[in-house]
């Protein structure tokens, strides 16, 4: 028989770091702003002609420049290396898709928020990794390259067309800037993906497999292809004339939800690592569920049974119990079947919490980021908790009384100010895919 070594205690997990570019801002604090002040990104389409298209609406990043400089230069390499002055070049973004350019900006935005790269001659590269998840890849790149090839044979077809569309070269291009050598991969699992990358992230730093992660997923797929297959499928909200007012958790007349592009991403460490260097901690990220609905490929199980044991789970793994926990960032897609779903789930969860609890669904300001979504719904869950204030869902002007009679409190209209000691995010996806995240005040 081997004489294996004992399991080393788990090791908490701080979150230090944020960035994020979305419909709502090109940076964490502008996102964040909108969120709280329940302003909406979403409207008509710009990136394509949607005028034949049932959905004509979309939460598209704006005015957004991947080469940009950065506001102050980064050495990543250490003392005296040659310095990081922009996330991409515009060489690079020849070879990007759009989704990387959105993903990388928001990973160099949340190491330059983390501090880490003032430490970086005391750290070991090689217990830095990086788990960024996208659910589709380059798909606006696919049906463009097509037309190419089409219109002018195999010669046209870009060199660069791989690495344009592969998921995993969002993950490998922070990686290769950053100087991150530990894992380095990249999840897909649909509208949960950026979900288990923060979850499987912090797994890596509890278990001592490295001392810090750069985390959470990014998503652009405006496009002819993808708008009208899920409006085929009759999953978008067609409320053309009123973009603003067309993703809306829980209400009644809610009829779909808003495709959106962007990326959230993380900077997760160690804690003792992150205390002793004196970095700013916003919360510790110290639960993590998921699972598997084994039901349907694009619908919850009844009364989202999956779904109610990957929360189960993230509390079980954070060691809190139900009534520890201030606010529910829900999944909450305004989608009619899903939103019902997920509330009669939340409710079960939280049974003897409600008159305590908040829910929001901060997808009707954003609307749906895909892969990016799991890590937008435990950006808000975050910063709830440092600014104690509790996002509001907006649009939310009668609520579908099968939601109502839950009696949980959906937050509408206006955030609330109040302490958030803990909080837990929800991401689920098409193939019955659950992930939880809980996130507690240090």
């Amino acid at each position: 028989m081997l004489n294996r070594p004992t399991t080393q205690p788990r090791r908490r997990v701080a979150i230090t770091g944020l960035g994020a570019v979305t419909p709502c801002g090109n940076t964490a604090a502008d996102t964040w702003a909108a969120l709280v002040a329940g302003r909406s990104g979403i409207g008509r389409i710009t990136r394509f002609d949607a005028t034949n298209c049932a959905a004509q609406i979309a939460g598209e990043v704006r005015n957004f420049d991947p080469a940009r400089p950065l506001p102050a230069p980064l050495h990543p390499r250490g003392p005296g290396s040659d310095a990081v002055t922009q996330a991409l070049t515009q060489k690079d973004v020849k070879k990007f898709g759009r989704f990387a350019h959105l993903g990388v900006a928001a990973a160099v935005e949340a190491y330059a928020d983390s501090g880490l790269d003032g430490h970086r001659g005391a750290l070991d590269a090689n217990r830095m990794g990086v788990n960024l998840g996208v659910g589709l890849g380059g798909l606006p790149e696919m049906e463009a390259m097509h037309d190419t090839w089409k219109a002018g044979g195999f010669r046209k077809i870009s060199p660069f067309f791989i690495i344009q569309i592969a998921p995993n070269l969002l993950a490998g291009q922070v990686s290769l800037l950053l100087d991150f050598r530990g894992p380095n991969m990249s999840v897909a699992s649909a509208c949960a993906t950026s979900g288990h990358a923060l979850g499987e992230a912090a797994a890596a730093i509890a278990r001592g497999d490295v001392d810090a992660m750069i985390a959470g997923g990014a998503e652009s797929t405006v496009t002819p292809l993808a708008v009208g297959a899920f409006a085929q499928m009759r999953a978008l909200s067609t409320r053309n004339d009123a973009p603003e007012k067309a993703s809306r958790p829980y209400d009644k007349d809610r009829d779909g939800f808003v495709l959106a592009e962007g990326a959230v991403v993380f900077v997760l460490e160690e804690m003792e690592q992150a205390i002793n260097r004196g970095a700013r901690i916003y919360a510790e990220l110290c639960g993590y569920g998921a699972s598997a609905d084994a039901y349907h490929l694009s619908s919850l199980a009844p009364g989202a049974e999956g779904s109610a044991r990957a929360m189960q789970a993230a509390l079980t793994r954070a060691g809190l119990k139900a009534t520890d926990i201030d606010y529910v960032s829900a999944h909450a897609t305004s989608t009619p079947g899903g939103d019902g779903e997920e509330a009669a789930a939340i409710a079960s969860v939280f049974a003897g919490n409600r008159a305590n609890l908040h829910v929001s669904g901060v997808k009707s300001m954003t609307g749906h980021l895909l892969g990016g979504a799991g890590a937008m719904g435990a950006f808000a869950a975050t910063l709830a908790i440092r600014d104690a204030v509790v996002p509001p869902t907006i649009n939310l002007e009668n609520v579908d009384p099968a939601c109502g009679e839950l009696g949980l409190n959906f937050t509408p209209s206006v955030a609330v100010r109040k302490p958030v000691r803990a909080a837990l995010a929800n991401s689920f996806g098409f193939g019955g895919t659950n992930a939880s995240i809980v996130v507690a005040r240090v």
